[in-house]
């Protein structure tokens, strides 16, 4: 049965998401806020973890398309080749927020990744993701949680959220209501920025 802990985003308290990034280092799947929809992921080195997850999903692994969650920028050459001067220039107007960028991976990947040419990165403006993932001190991988429910795909109250998931992951944090409008999808992998889903977040700022 999974633990349901409460942190607040305004003041994260340390205790708390230390107690989350334990179960992470341990393997475990945690549910989380994002500044999107809520977020279901582990830490990007457990492969066993990330089979978890796949068998969640009802995917095959090698077939995942997942996010990796950082910080901040300052990761980004640990999983992602050299870009120029004008991608760099939209990840940082867009960042922290509710995009995801979709980018050429290089040869530091996880070995469950080393085949994909591209990785999704994600640098959500929520202080909880940014304080779990600092803590961790490497990248959590993340896909979103969706609902059965056929007018709202995504579920927004944390306690359902619990309902649902309580015995498949081994935490759920309660960081108040989400949202319902998943982030911003856009390939920087080419030359010319491409929307491949159109979300949360103003497409000017590309």
């Amino acid at each position: 049965m999974a633990e349901f802990i409460r942190i607040y985003e305004e003041n994260p308290n340390q205790k708390a998401v230390q107690k989350v990034v334990d179960v992470l280092r341990k393997g475990g799947l945690v549910i989380y806020p994002t500044d999107t929809v809520y977020g279901l992921g582990c830490d990007i080195t457990k492969t066993k973890a990330l089979e978890r997850i796949a068998r969640i999903k009802g995917i095959k692994l090698d077939k995942a398309k997942w996010s990796f969650l950082c910080a901040d920028l300052s990761n980004l050459s640990d999983y992602v080749r050299q870009i120029d001067t004008s991608t760099f220039k939209i990840l940082k107007r867009a960042l922290p927020g509710p995009y995801t960028f979709i980018l050429p991976g290089n040869n530091n990947l996880p070995k469950v990744f080393k085949k994909k040419k591209t990785v999704g990165i994600r640098v959500p403006d929520n202080a909880i993701c940014k304080a779990m993932v600092e803590t961790l001190g490497n990248p959590i991988v993340s896909t979103s949680i969706h609902d059965e429910d056929e007018l709202l795909e995504y579920t927004t109250d944390p306690e359902l959220i619990y309902e649902k998931w309580a015995n498949l992951v081994d935490v759920v944090i309660d960081g108040g209501y989400g949202g319902n409008i998943a982030s911003t999808i856009v390939d920087l992998s080419n030359q010319e920025p491409i929307v491949l889903r159109e979300g949360k977040g103003d497409l000017e700022i590309l």
